[in-house]
């Protein structure tokens, strides 16, 4: 029998997430049984999505995303030395079978890695995994971005600009120190990047983006991206991803932003939200396109690891400090 560890979460969050609302505890795993197998985490992945209200009822489990290997199996498309991208949730040994991982009726939220080359499988979680994935397909099928367009996108450390580079497109980002906005324009080639704590968005745009926003690929939300909006131009599109500037929150009164509907409707904009399930199906294809473009060369990734699934509360709250460049993950050792 395998000894298993897990986080378990004792309280909603409030505010910004701290080691005092985590507990980790052991349990011991059963026999694996037919169609099943027995995956042993390598990395697992901290993402801002994950201090969502769990449920009606804790403790409950923590849940996430993690790259694992198995290690037993009684499943023949799941064989042993296989690696997985499973949301089995912060534990380090995870029993299960395919038709038991799921989400909404959503598949896959368990598949087997493609075949990395030399590039680390870590890659799942990230630019080639979910990460990547809401990138790839959120900006491509929602800004529908033409070669020559505009294009902001804020919380910018990621894959979406780097695709609209390729796609052609000028490119402006946001982040939220001054070297992450360097390595946007220096290592990710970005047009121009501003530091959002200590530039005037609006004079910024102006200056450039001085004939207006085309596509805006929002993930911070708040007055930042009403000031964005309001600098669109006619028919622009905005994919709105997440809105991390007000997760932790508190005040409802600091929530607040100017008003949208103005700049909407006078430049007849395309404002839609999305999650990845939505392009379940179309999982690989993505993942496929990623790879091939980092290993063209260009698509560039960063990764943030921390060792020690101890560590994996603190990985998760460095989150909402800024402390990450590039895909936080703990490496399970």
């Amino acid at each position: 029998m395998v000894l298993a560890k897990k986080y378990i979460v004792l309280k909603p969050f409030f505010g910004e997430p701290k080691n005092s609302d985590f507990q980790i505890v052991e349990e011991r795993l059963p026999e694996i049984q037919d169609d099943e197998f027995l995956a042993k985490a390598a990395y697992i992945s901290v993402d801002p999505y994950q201090r969502v209200k769990l449920g009606d009822k804790y403790p409950c489990d923590m849940i996430g995303s993690q790259v694992a290997k198995v290690i037993e199996s009684k499943n023949k498309d799941y064989p042993v030395g296989s690696w997985v991208m499973g949301h089995f949730g912060w534990r380090t040994y995870t029993i299960t079978k395919p038709s038991d991982e799921k989400f909404c009726n959503q598949k896959p939220y368990l598949y087997r890695l493609p075949d990395f080359g030399n590039l680390p499988v870590s890659l799942g979680l990230g630019v080639c995994g979910r990460v990547g994935n809401s990138a790839y397909f959120g900006f491509t099928q929602i800004c529908q971005p033409n070669a020559g367009e505009t294009v902001v996108v804020s919380g910018a450390a990621g894959a979406v600009g780097q695709i609209a580079k390729i796609l052609g497109c000028r490119v402006i980002g946001f982040a939220g120190t001054d070297e992450k906005c360097k390595w946007l324009t220096g290592e990710l080639g970005f047009d121009s990047a501003g530091n959002y704590k200590n530039v005037n968005i609006a004079d910024f745009l102006r200056e450039n983006a001085p004939n207006g926003v085309d596509c805006y690929f929002d993930n911070v939300g708040g007055e930042l991206s009403s000031i964005v909006i309001s600098q669109m131009n006619q028919f622009g599109r905005v994919a709105v991803c997440g809105a991390i500037s007000s997760y932790n929150e508190t005040e409802p009164e600091n929530r607040k932003a100017t008003i949208l509907q103005p700049s909407i409707v006078s430049k007849q904009l395309k404002i839609e939200g999305f999650q990845v399930n939505r392009f379940a199906n179309r999982t690989t294809e993505g993942i496929k396109q990623n790879l091939q473009w980092i290993q063209e060369g260009k698509l560039k990734y960063r990764e943030h690891i921390i060792d020690g699934f101890e560590s994996t509360a603190d990985a998760f709250i460095g989150l909402f400090r800024g402390a990450n460049t590039g895909k936080a993950l703990v490496r399970i050792i």
